[in-house]
C-alpha cells in the first residue's frame, strides 16, 4: 500500500467511525468527539486527495473538513 492510500483509508476510516456512532446513537451529532472525528477523517482525506490530485474530492472534502472546524469552533465551552 503507497501513502496516500493509507492516509486515504485513515481518514475514510474515521468519518465512517464518526457516521456509525452517531447512527446507533453512541455519540451526538453536537458532541465534541463527532467534530473531531468528522475534522480529523476530512482533513486526512482531503490530503489524500491532494496526493492522487483529484480535485473533486479535494473540494468535497476540503468543504467537509471546514464545516466541521466551523462547528467545533462555534461549540459552547464546557462549564
Amino acid at each position: 500500500m503507497n501513502f496516500s492510500t493509507i492516509v486515504g483509508t485513515l481518514g475514510v476510516s474515521l468519518l465512517l467511525l464518526a457516521f456509525t456512532l452517531n447512527l446507533f446513537k453512541i455519540v451526538s451529532q453536537d458532541s465534541w468527539v463527532y467534530a473531531i472525528l468528522n475534522i480529523s477523517g476530512a482533513g486526512l482525506s482531503c490530503y489524500a486527495s491532494i496526493l492522487i490530485q483529484y480535485r473533486p474530492f479535494i473540494v468535497l472534502e476540503a468543504a467537509w473538513c471546514l464545516i466541521a472546524l466551523f462547528s467545533f469552533i462555534k461549540k459552547p465551552k464546557p462549564s
